[in-house]
């Protein structure tokens, strides 16, 4: 049986990962589960320009996430937050919370969660997105 701990060091090149479709997003996961030893997470959110989120929502998982480009406003708790790029924001598990972009150019971030497992809920996620397109911000 191979040690779990026992993992090779892996190169991701720009573009490369397992994307999901989602309309005006777009994500991309770059490390997870056996990459990772099911411990943690990293993935692109890419958002075109004046685009809403997938909507106020929580996880038990804590996320870290980190503005790639552009401007991203961030929804904590009871407040909108704008946030250039460049940006760090620590969320909590179970801390509501959205992301939004609502300026004229793609905006992107990276999200760290500190469990694996959410991936596994993307093609659900996508399918939602397919049901229920994320809006344009007028």
């Amino acid at each position: 049986m191979k040690n779990k701990l026992e993992r090779k060091p892996k190169i991701i090149s720009p573009g490369k990962g397992r994307t999901y479709k989602m309309g005006r997003i777009n994500s991309t996961f770059l490390a997870d589960n056996e990459e990772t030893n099911h411990s943690y997470s990293v993935s692109e959110w890419w958002l075109d320009p004046n685009t809403k989120g997938p909507g106020i929502h929580d996880h038990k998982d804590d996320h870290v996430f980190y503005i790639l480009e552009g401007i991203m406003h961030i929804y904590l708790k009871n407040k909108w937050h704008e946030c250039i790029q460049g940006t760090y924001i620590i969320i909590p598990g179970h801390t509501p919370h959205d992301f939004e972009n609502r300026h004229s150019k793609r905006s992107g971030i990276l999200s760290f969660n500190n469990k694996s497992g959410f991936e596994n809920q993307m093609p659900e996620i996508q399918n939602w997105f397919a049901e229920n397109p994320p809006e344009k911000i007028l």
